[in-house]
Order: structure tokens, then sequence, then C-alpha cells
């Protein structure tokens, strides 16, 4: 490869998906679901939308600081690391730009699964995603609604994806796009025709689907962790469509009423006493009779 060609493929890796494109995008997205969401609920909604958006909105927003004071740094400088000293599996292959980006974004997706899992199956982590989860709707806004220090605790995480996957700037930025993307759309209260949903439910997590996961229902809710493609709870036995979406409890046992999920409850919820989280204020634990119908048949 002469030098000339060699750096512009460089200056390629090194280019990112531009902010007036990705803004728009993703501004675009959460708008027209807002709007879908009161036009074509999936769900009824347990809390007044004003006051639960605002909360979410505001967990957002100290998540965002928390991403611009850690990860961000951190993923610059590395996926610029990455270009320059040449890591990663990826880099290894010495693959074209466009399908170096489509395997790093695929990896990602899949890594990101794994870490899904650990956040559930990990105590110290569950402590800071049970934050997501003790919503008691499930709407576009939860997308967003993730405690800043599970976002902190991430970050070690995703250097360990950018280096060993070997991530350029580009791709990197394709996956935060499409991933932001993916999360308000299955995260959203759309009630999207079953047939459609079905049918996209092939590829990539849809709200039914999405929902499901965060049923009240442990054996539920530990299923559908995949973020973008389904194709990894497909692989791992862990794909679970077929509970009726009208059966769905949103939210977990041990945190049932409005109250207990104010906004100054939830931010210093992964450092004080965890309650049971499976238990009802009761003491029994929600469970749902077997279901006849096979696990990949997304139900209505």
């Amino acid at each position: 490869m002469r030098a000339g060609q060699h750096l512009l493929l460089i200056e390629m890796k090194s280019q990112k998906v531009t902010s007036w494109l990705s803004v728009p995008l993703i501004f675009g997205a959460f708008g027209a679901l807002l709007l879908l969401e009161r036009r074509r609920p999936l769900r009824r909604a347990i809390e007044p939308e004003p006051i639960h958006d605002a909360r979410n909105l505001a967990v957002a927003g100290l998540g965002a600081v928390a991403l611009q004071l850690t990860e961000n740094p951190i993923a610059r400088r590395l996926t610029a690391l990455v270009e320059r000293r040449k890591l990663g599996l990826l880099k290894l292959l010495r693959l074209p730009v466009w399908l170096e980006a489509a395997l790093a974004v695929v990896l990602l997706d899949y890594t990101l699964y794994v870490w899904h899992v650990l956040t559930h199956k990990a105590p110290i982590l569950w402590r800071f995603h049970l934050a997501h989860h003790a919503d008691l709707d499930l709407d576009a806004s939860t997308a967003l609604r993730f405690h800043f220090g599970e976002l902190v605790l991430s970050v070690p995480w995703r250097a360990g994806q950018i280096i060993l996957i070997g991530v350029s700037p580009l791709a990197l930025s394709i996956w935060q796009s499409l991933l932001l993307v993916s999360i308000l759309f299955h995260h959203s209260n759309v009630e999207l025709p079953i047939n459609l949903e079905r049918w996209l439910n092939r590829l990539i997590v849809t709200p039914r689907m999405h929902g499901i996961h965060h049923s009240i229902v442990r054996d539920e809710t530990n299923s559908n962790w995949s973020s973008g493609l389904t194709i990894w709870d497909r692989l791992h036995g862990t794909l679970r469509l077929n509970v009726p979406q009208d059966k769905i409890t949103i939210g977990v046992p041990a945190y049932r009423e409005p109250e207990d999920v104010e906004l100054l409850k939830i931010l210093p919820m992964p450092f004080g006493q965890q309650r049971p989280t499976w238990q009802l204020p009761d003491n029994g634990e929600p469970r749902r009779e077997a279901l006849l119908m096979p696990p990949d048949n997304l139900l209505a």
C-alpha cells in the first residue's frame, strides 16, 4: 500500500459520525417515540407521565455528566491508540474499513450483552442497575434512566471492549449512535402491529421482547439481555418471547409504590441497605405458571 493510501485509510478510520447526523437522528427518534407512545400505548401507565419522564430525564442528565467526565475522554484516547498502535483482534485481520467497522459494531453489541448479564448476576453491579429496573413504567425515557454509578463502573469494560476488539473512532461512534436509537426503541411503550414486530424481532430487540425483561417475575427478567441484535439471546438460550403482554407487571417486586422510586430515593439506592429484590411487600415472590407456547413465539 502506498504511503498516501495508508494515510487516507488512517484518516477514514479516525473519522466519527458527525453530530449533524447523529444528534437529529437520536432526538428525532426520541420525539417520534414519545408521540407514538401517546397514540398507540402498549401498556397502561402507572405514574403520571410528566412526573415519570421528568424523573427519568433528571437521572439521565446526571448520567450524561458522568459519561462526559469519565468514559468519553478515555474512549477517545483509546480508539486513537488502537489506530496508532494497531491493537486488537480486528487489526490483525487487515480488513477493508467498512467491514472492520461492521464487525466492530457486531462485537461491541455482543460484549454489551455479556456486560448486561453481569449487571444482573454480580451483586455490586445489580445494586446500580436496579435503579433502571425499579421504574414502574417502561417507555422511551426509561432507556435513558441509568444510574451514574453504573455508567462509571462500565468504563473499564468499555475500555476492554475497545482494546481487545480493536475499535476505531469511526466504529465506536457508529455503534454508540445505533445503540442509543436501539434502546430508545425497545424500551418504548409503543404498540406495533404484532406481525411487524415478529418480523423485526428476528433481527433486533423490540418493545414487547424487552418488556418481558422488565417483568417483576425473576425468570422473565433473567432473559432477553440483548441490546441490539437478538441473535445473542438465541445463541445463549436466553430468549423468551412467549409471555402475553397484558400479564406483565413492570418493575421489581421490592419497589412497588411510586414513593419507593422518587428521585431522591433512586440516587442513593445503590449505597444503602438493599431490600430483598424479588420479594413483594407481603413476602411472596411473583411467579408465572409454565406457558405452553414455545419461547421463541412472540405474543401480543
